[in-house]
Protein backbone atom coordinates (compact mmCIF):
# COMPACT_ATOMS: atom_id res chain seq x y z
CA UNK A 1 0.00 0.00 0.00
CA UNK A 2 1.42 3.11 -0.83
CA UNK A 3 2.27 5.53 2.25
CA UNK A 4 -0.23 7.73 3.19
CA UNK A 5 2.32 9.91 5.24
CA UNK A 6 5.47 10.78 4.23
CA UNK A 7 6.10 14.26 6.75
CA UNK A 8 5.37 15.28 9.87
CA UNK A 9 3.77 18.56 10.32
CA UNK A 10 3.31 19.81 13.70
CA UNK A 11 -0.69 19.45 13.32
CA UNK A 12 -1.21 16.16 11.22
CA UNK A 13 -2.51 12.63 10.46
CA UNK A 14 -0.75 9.87 12.52
CA UNK A 15 -0.89 6.59 10.88
CA UNK A 16 0.60 3.23 12.24
CA UNK A 17 4.01 2.18 10.45
CA UNK A 18 5.08 5.82 9.56
CA UNK A 19 6.65 6.32 13.21
CA UNK A 20 10.28 6.41 12.30
CA UNK A 21 9.33 9.13 10.18
CA UNK A 22 7.43 10.86 11.95
CA UNK A 23 10.35 10.73 14.51
CA UNK A 24 12.70 12.41 12.44
CA UNK A 25 10.45 15.36 11.43
CA UNK A 26 9.83 16.03 15.27
CA UNK A 27 13.41 16.03 15.75
CA UNK A 28 14.02 18.70 13.40
CA UNK A 29 11.18 21.03 15.66
CA UNK A 30 13.15 23.44 17.50
CA UNK A 31 12.69 23.53 21.55
CA UNK A 32 10.95 26.68 21.17
CA UNK A 33 8.19 25.71 18.77
CA UNK A 34 7.76 22.82 20.88
CA UNK A 35 7.17 25.23 24.22
CA UNK A 36 4.37 26.93 22.09
CA UNK A 37 3.12 23.73 20.83
CA UNK A 38 2.52 22.14 24.56
CA UNK A 39 1.50 25.83 25.79
CA UNK A 40 -1.56 25.69 22.91
CA UNK A 41 -2.45 22.02 24.08
CA UNK A 42 -2.97 23.28 27.83
CA UNK A 43 -5.13 26.03 26.29
CA UNK A 44 -8.83 25.81 26.04
CA UNK A 45 -11.22 26.51 23.49
CA UNK A 46 -14.02 29.39 24.32
CA UNK A 47 -17.21 28.73 25.66
CA UNK A 48 -19.95 29.17 23.14
CA UNK A 49 -23.34 29.82 23.41
CA UNK A 50 -24.22 29.26 19.81
CA UNK A 51 -27.29 27.13 19.34
CA UNK A 52 -27.56 23.88 17.98
CA UNK A 53 -26.27 23.98 13.87
CA UNK A 54 -28.02 20.60 12.29
CA UNK A 55 -30.04 23.07 10.72
CA UNK A 56 -26.97 24.74 9.41
CA UNK A 57 -24.63 24.00 6.73
CA UNK A 58 -21.07 26.03 6.19
CA UNK A 59 -20.04 27.22 2.58
CA UNK A 60 -16.31 27.14 1.45
CA UNK A 61 -15.67 28.94 -1.34
CA UNK A 62 -12.42 28.86 -3.53
CA UNK A 63 -10.82 29.41 -6.25
CA UNK A 64 -12.13 25.93 -8.19
CA UNK A 65 -15.85 26.48 -6.78
CA UNK A 66 -17.77 25.90 -3.53
CA UNK A 67 -17.63 23.25 -0.85
CA UNK A 68 -20.66 22.38 1.43
CA UNK A 69 -20.47 20.65 4.67
CA UNK A 70 -23.05 19.81 6.96
CA UNK A 71 -22.26 19.77 10.69
CA UNK A 72 -22.97 17.03 13.41
CA UNK A 73 -23.73 19.12 16.73
CA UNK A 74 -25.48 15.70 18.49
CA UNK A 75 -21.80 14.30 18.10
CA UNK A 76 -19.29 16.53 18.21
CA UNK A 77 -20.98 19.73 19.93
CA UNK A 78 -18.14 21.45 21.46
CA UNK A 79 -15.71 20.82 17.83
CA UNK A 80 -19.17 22.39 15.68
CA UNK A 81 -19.37 25.17 18.11
CA UNK A 82 -16.02 26.31 18.04
CA UNK A 83 -15.51 25.73 14.17
CA UNK A 84 -19.07 28.10 14.05
CA UNK A 85 -17.43 30.54 15.68
CA UNK A 86 -14.36 30.12 13.92
CA UNK A 87 -16.53 30.72 10.45
CA UNK A 88 -18.76 33.50 12.00
CA UNK A 89 -16.14 35.59 12.88
CA UNK A 90 -14.02 35.66 9.52
CA UNK A 91 -11.22 33.34 10.66
CA UNK A 92 -10.84 30.99 7.78
CA UNK A 93 -11.06 33.90 4.79
CA UNK A 94 -7.65 33.76 2.97
CA UNK A 95 -6.34 30.87 4.64
CA UNK A 96 -5.95 28.03 2.18
CA UNK A 97 -5.99 24.15 2.29
CA UNK A 98 -2.36 24.05 2.65
CA UNK A 99 -1.66 20.36 2.20
CA UNK A 100 -3.32 17.84 -0.81
CA UNK A 101 -2.63 14.35 -0.88
CA UNK A 102 -4.07 13.10 -3.44
CA UNK A 103 -6.40 9.48 -2.48
CA UNK A 104 -6.02 10.89 0.91
CA UNK A 105 -7.55 14.77 2.45
CA UNK A 106 -6.99 18.03 1.52
CA UNK A 107 -6.54 19.88 5.15
CA UNK A 108 -7.37 23.27 5.20
CA UNK A 109 -7.11 26.34 8.68
CA UNK A 110 -3.82 27.08 9.11
CA UNK A 111 -3.20 30.92 10.06
CA UNK A 112 0.62 30.53 8.62
CA UNK A 113 -1.16 30.15 5.62
CA UNK A 114 -1.39 33.38 5.22
CA UNK A 115 2.23 34.37 4.75
CA UNK A 116 4.22 33.49 2.10
CA UNK A 117 6.21 30.71 3.78
CA UNK A 118 4.58 27.52 2.95
CA UNK A 119 7.05 25.59 4.77
CA UNK A 120 5.81 26.77 7.85
CA UNK A 121 2.18 25.54 6.86
CA UNK A 122 0.37 23.26 9.60
CA UNK A 123 2.31 24.39 12.35
CA UNK A 124 -0.48 26.79 13.36
CA UNK A 125 -3.93 27.52 15.01
CA UNK A 126 -5.78 29.73 16.97
CA UNK A 127 -3.64 28.58 19.99
CA UNK A 128 -6.00 26.51 22.00
CA UNK A 129 -6.99 22.99 21.74
CA UNK A 130 -10.20 21.22 21.14
CA UNK A 131 -11.51 18.31 23.50
CA UNK A 132 -11.80 14.56 21.50
CA UNK A 133 -15.46 14.00 20.43
CA UNK A 134 -14.19 10.97 18.71
CA UNK A 135 -17.44 9.47 17.52
CA UNK A 136 -18.27 8.99 13.68
CA UNK A 137 -16.10 6.97 10.93
CA UNK A 138 -13.73 8.57 8.18
CA UNK A 139 -16.33 7.48 5.29
CA UNK A 140 -16.06 9.33 2.43
CA UNK A 141 -16.41 13.54 2.53
CA UNK A 142 -15.76 13.04 6.16
CA UNK A 143 -14.80 16.22 7.78
CA UNK A 144 -12.61 16.38 10.90
CA UNK A 145 -10.36 17.97 13.31
CA UNK A 146 -6.32 17.72 12.63
CA UNK A 147 -4.00 17.10 15.78
CA UNK A 148 -0.77 16.71 17.15
CA UNK A 149 0.65 12.76 17.75
CA UNK A 150 -0.54 10.40 20.49
CA UNK A 151 2.98 11.01 21.24
CA UNK A 152 2.31 14.38 22.44
CA UNK A 153 -1.51 14.40 22.94
CA UNK A 154 -2.59 11.31 24.80
CA UNK A 155 -6.02 12.84 24.97
CA UNK A 156 -6.34 13.27 21.03
CA UNK A 157 -7.44 16.64 21.13
CA UNK A 158 -7.85 18.70 18.67
CA UNK A 159 -5.88 21.86 16.74
CA UNK A 160 -8.47 24.89 17.47
CA UNK A 161 -8.86 25.72 13.31
CA UNK A 162 -7.39 22.67 11.09
CA UNK A 163 -9.55 21.08 9.64
CA UNK A 164 -9.62 17.96 6.61
CA UNK A 165 -11.80 16.51 4.91
CA UNK A 166 -11.34 12.70 3.63
CA UNK A 167 -11.47 12.05 -0.05
CA UNK A 168 -12.45 8.50 0.58
CA UNK A 169 -12.89 6.28 3.16
CA UNK A 170 -10.43 6.25 5.91
CA UNK A 171 -11.23 3.58 8.47
CA UNK A 172 -7.68 3.01 9.59
CA UNK A 173 -8.36 6.77 11.20
CA UNK A 174 -11.13 5.94 12.77
CA UNK A 175 -11.38 5.89 17.01
CA UNK A 176 -8.73 8.79 16.09
CA UNK A 177 -9.93 12.18 15.11
CA UNK A 178 -13.06 13.85 15.69
CA UNK A 179 -15.22 13.95 12.90
CA UNK A 180 -17.67 16.79 13.44
CA UNK A 181 -19.21 17.30 9.55
CA UNK A 182 -19.44 15.96 5.86
CA UNK A 183 -19.15 17.58 2.38
CA UNK A 184 -22.70 17.86 1.11
CA UNK A 185 -21.82 19.13 -1.96
CA UNK A 186 -18.75 20.32 -4.21
CA UNK A 187 -16.85 17.29 -5.25
CA UNK A 188 -16.44 19.09 -8.19
CA UNK A 189 -14.81 21.76 -6.73
CA UNK A 190 -12.66 19.05 -4.40
CA UNK A 191 -11.64 17.23 -7.49
CA UNK A 192 -10.10 20.29 -8.90
CA UNK A 193 -8.20 21.32 -5.89
CA UNK A 194 -6.83 17.92 -5.68
CA UNK A 195 -6.05 18.10 -9.47
CA UNK A 196 -3.14 20.95 -8.28
CA UNK A 197 -1.41 18.65 -6.57
CA UNK A 198 -0.09 17.58 -9.80
CA UNK A 199 1.55 20.99 -10.93
CA UNK A 200 5.21 21.59 -11.14
CA UNK A 201 5.24 25.04 -9.32
CA UNK A 202 4.22 24.25 -6.39
CA UNK A 203 5.46 23.13 -2.52
CA UNK A 204 5.76 20.15 -1.50
CA UNK A 205 7.26 17.93 1.58
CA UNK A 206 7.27 14.16 0.09
CA UNK A 207 3.41 13.27 -0.53
CA UNK A 208 1.96 16.64 1.07
CA UNK A 209 1.39 19.00 -1.73
CA UNK A 210 0.42 22.52 -0.70
CA UNK A 211 -0.90 24.58 -3.87
CA UNK A 212 -0.51 27.55 -1.53
CA UNK A 213 -2.97 30.67 -3.36
CA UNK A 214 -4.46 28.62 -5.75
CA UNK A 215 -6.69 26.37 -2.88
CA UNK A 216 -7.24 29.69 -1.19
CA UNK A 217 -10.21 29.86 1.12
CA UNK A 218 -11.90 33.10 0.12
CA UNK A 219 -14.46 33.01 2.30
CA UNK A 220 -16.46 30.99 4.89
CA UNK A 221 -19.88 31.29 5.82
CA UNK A 222 -22.80 29.69 8.02
CA UNK A 223 -26.14 29.28 5.76
CA UNK A 224 -29.77 27.95 7.05
CA UNK A 225 -30.42 24.70 5.46
CA UNK A 226 -33.47 25.29 3.92
CA UNK A 227 -31.37 28.18 2.10
CA UNK A 228 -28.83 25.43 1.05
CA UNK A 229 -30.80 22.95 -0.22
CA UNK A 230 -33.16 25.72 -1.93
CA UNK A 231 -30.66 27.35 -3.90
CA UNK A 232 -29.20 23.67 -4.81
CA UNK A 233 -32.70 22.97 -6.36
CA UNK A 234 -32.61 25.98 -8.66
CA UNK A 235 -29.06 25.23 -9.29
CA UNK A 236 -30.25 21.64 -10.28
CA UNK A 237 -33.41 22.94 -12.66
CA UNK A 238 -31.43 25.72 -14.64
CA UNK A 239 -28.71 22.86 -15.43
CA UNK A 240 -31.65 20.94 -16.98
CA UNK A 241 -32.96 24.07 -18.67
CA UNK A 242 -29.81 24.07 -20.39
Amino acid sequence: MRPLLSFLLLVTLSHPGRHACAATAASARTSSHRATSRAASRATAPSSSVADSSDQVVVIETPEGQIAIGLYPADAPKTVANFKQLVARGFYDGLTFHRVVPGFVIQGGDPNSRDDNPFNDGQGGPGYTVPAEVKRKHEKGAVAMARMPDVVNPRRESNGSQFYIALRELAQLDGGYTVFGKVLSGWDTIDRLVALAARKDIARVGDNANPGRLSLIRHARLVPRSSWAAGKSAAAGDDEKH
